[in-house]
């Protein structure tokens, strides 16, 4: 069995950022530009996401699955657009939840995050 790499740990929280197991990543709390537009908060999320894969080797590309959590899933439509940019074609499975975040920044601040899947055939 191959060893079970965990990346960005966080004490504070007990969870690490990235793990990479097999074959396999999972990614999780993906946010950024936090209290900025729904837009921005996805591309941040989209863009911590694309950091953390890269500590693996990874890209977007390889992402099989996400879950998309909303504090409005009225803006799925805003997050479709941005998958279309930012992933070209190579769609994960995707899955997307409201959710009040519990979060410092109240309604005004977290409004989006991703968690995901990705897959690496090494």
């Amino acid at each position: 069995m191959k060893e079970i790499k965990r990346y960005e740990m966080n004490e504070e929280w007990a969870h690490a950022g990235i793990i990479e197991a097999g074959d396999f990543c999972f990614l999780s709390y993906c946010v950024g530009n936090i209290g900025g537009t729904i837009e921005q908060q996805i591309n941040g999320a989209f863009d911590e996401m694309e950091r953390r894969l890269a500590l693996a080797g990874l890209t977007l590309e390889n992402v099989v699955k996400m879950d998309c959590l909303f504090r409005d899933v009225w803006n799925i439509p805003v997050m479709e657009k941005v998958i279309k940019e930012r992933f070209k074609g190579k769609y994960p499975a995707r899955k997307s939840i409201q959710t009040e975040f519990a979060h410092a920044g109240g309604a005004q601040g977290l409004q989006f995050q991703a968690d995901a899947i990705a897959y690496a055939a090494r």
